[in-house]
């Protein structure tokens, strides 16, 4: 069964324009989740929305938004007024910029949607916007009213079709330097640093993501297994905390070691930075 498209408008570059769908990239239909029980009768619960003077409970068509104006002052909103409220990137987002995806800062990338062409009409002038940026090695910039928000959004290709990737506002992210900028400056010891970069010679790997697994979502799933077959919780296991390194230089020495590395791999740090003695001066012959 096909995902359920999260938005549907159009892509418009300048005069060029196709409708296209937004489909989620991440899917939690396989977690695990939870419903809340009566523990006494084993009944799934509801939550009710009640009225917080009177305490009586709202049926559907007693609810209305409200916007606070000032303390407990609010403007009534309606549903159906928020969703007769449109501006042009409610329906289309026009690629008004392009960039380098690699110059957007990764505190700015939010959440990936694939983008597809919705229709056959559109798959030609989809696939020109598409190979045209891929042509340039560009990412485009554009906006768009999704959940009731205007996001900004970054659009590149991706095989035949292309992932979308919403911005966070600048005044929503709080910058480096207001949580970096207590941070002392160190002057590290080069053997050190020297070792440190073995270490990280003998990880280095391509990157897998089918070789990530859940180990919380799978402590869960033993726990229910064992609980549907009328055992036990298992015992919990508690992973040993890490403290804080005395000794710097033999910790690393002792990773490089378990890691596969030598001590002659080890020593190659010092030889790297060690100085080449001076020549003793000839003898002048008499």
């Amino acid at each position: 069964m096909a995902p359920r498209p999260a938005w549907k408008g159009y892509l418009k570059l300048s005069l060029v324009t196709c409708a296209v769908e937004l489909t989620n990239v991440v899917t939690h239909t396989e977690k695990v989740s939870f419903r809340v029980l009566n523990r006494k009768t084993g009944n799934t619960v509801k939550r009710i929305y009640v009225d917080s003077e009177t305490g009586k409970p709202l049926g559907d068509d007693d609810e209305i938004k409200g916007y606070e104006v000032s303390d407990g002052d609010f403007v009534h909103i309606d549903e159906d007024e928020i969703e007769a409220v449109q501006i042009e990137s409610s329906h289309t987002m026009a690629l008004d910029g392009f960039v380098d995806k690699a110059s957007i800062q990764q505190i700015y990338l939010d959440t990936p949607y694939y983008v597809a062409p919705a229709d056959k009409v559109s798959e030609e002038a989809f696939a020109v916007i598409r190979d045209a940026m891929a042509g340039k090695k560009m990412a485009g910039l554009a906006r768009i009213v999704l959940y009731q928000r205007e996001r900004p959004v970054v659009i590149e290709p991706l095989g035949k079709g292309m992932v979308l990737t919403t911005l966070r506002y600048d005044n929503t992210v709080r910058q480096p330097e207001s949580v970096f900028g207590d941070i002392k400056a160190v002057k590290t010891d080069q053997e050190m640093t020297d070792l440190a970069e073995l270490i990280i010679d003998k990880k280095k790997a391509k990157f897998d993501p089918s070789k990530f697994d859940d180990k919380y979502e799978d402590a869960l799933l033993e726990l229910i297994r064992a609980k549907k077959a009328g055992k036990k919780a298992p015992a919990a296991k508690a992973a040993p905390k890490p403290s804080n390194v005395v000794n710097l230089f033999d910790a690393l020495k002792k990773s490089l070691s378990s890691d596969g590395g030598s001590a002659k791999a080890s020593s190659s740090a010092k030889v790297k930075r060690a100085k080449p003695k001076a020549s003793a001066p000839k003898r002048k012959s008499a």
